[in-house]
């Protein structure tokens, strides 16, 4: 990031029925929109601009956090405003994460949180759809394009097929499957949206209950046996699902 803030140039019309907020932060939107803030540019702090423009810091408080709740910058604690990476859209495909990130561009890096192996009690068994007690593999990674966090993916597959530490860290998971000869052909998935717990919301780099993006899909291979189940979460400010419908 510059070491010096970016102070925007904004004309402010006292006399016009827009808020004051609104022509700040459709000043600054437009800025980032059209490129001219790159992805990193830290933004001046609403203390200094509230000077600056002489309105209100809550006025401004207000512009930069309707900038935050459309994406386009991120405000953590420490870090100030800074003008956020482009919005992720990905196809509803029977396809990897990091293939997706990779394919659109995007820097990808995995971080393995957590990986254990044990016997699988009964939810896990019925998940996927094994006896309770046989041997399954549970994963936690946060997966980041261009160095910003933008997704908590937890998965459950059985020991017998599951990918080593290592491998995880520099692949897909579906693409390990494969070159197991343990390939994916359908899957079951339901899209839904909640708040974020306080946890969540740091490891994503994401605001206290900032809405998030869930995703639970079990996959099968061609025989019908399930070879993954996954429990995903996603930053909906830098993340979107995205489908083609077809008149039947």
């Amino acid at each position: 990031m510059p070491d010096t803030p970016y102070q925007p140039e904004i004309v402010i019309d006292r006399t016009s029925d827009l808020p004051l907020y609104t022509q700040i932060a459709e000043t600054l939107g437009a800025l980032i929109l059209d490129g001219t803030l790159t992805p990193g540019t830290r933004i001046e702090d609403e203390v200094s601009m509230a000077r600056r423009l002489q309105v209100s810091r809550p006025t401004t408080r207000q512009a930069l956090q309707s900038l935050a709740d459309r994406g386009l910058v991120s405000r953590r604690r420490g870090a100030g405003t800074v003008v956020a990476s482009p919005h992720v859209r990905r196809p509803m495909e029977l396809s990897s994460l990091l293939a997706d990130l990779t394919a659109a561009g995007y820097q990808v890096s995995t971080r393995l949180l957590e990986y254990d192996t044990h016997p699988a009690d009964a939810k896990e068994a019925e998940h996927l759809e094994v006896d309770p007690g046989t041997q399954v593999t549970r994963l936690r990674r946060l997966r980041s394009a261009d160095g910003e966090p933008i997704a908590l993916m937890h998965n459950l597959l059985p020991a017998a097929i599951a990918p080593s530490r290592q491998e995880l860290e520099q692949k897909g998971l579906y693409d390990l499957l494969r070159s197991r000869g343990v390939m994916p052909a359908t899957a079951k998935q339901v899209i839904g949206a909640r708040n974020a717990t306080a946890k969540e919301a740091d490891t994503l780099h994401e605001r206290r209950r900032a809405a998030l993006l869930t995703a639970q899909r079990t996959t099968y291979d061609a025989a019908g046996r399930v070879i993954e189940y996954g429990d995903h979460l996603y930053r909906a400010s830098r993340y979107s699902f995205e489908t083609s419908l077809f008149t039947g």
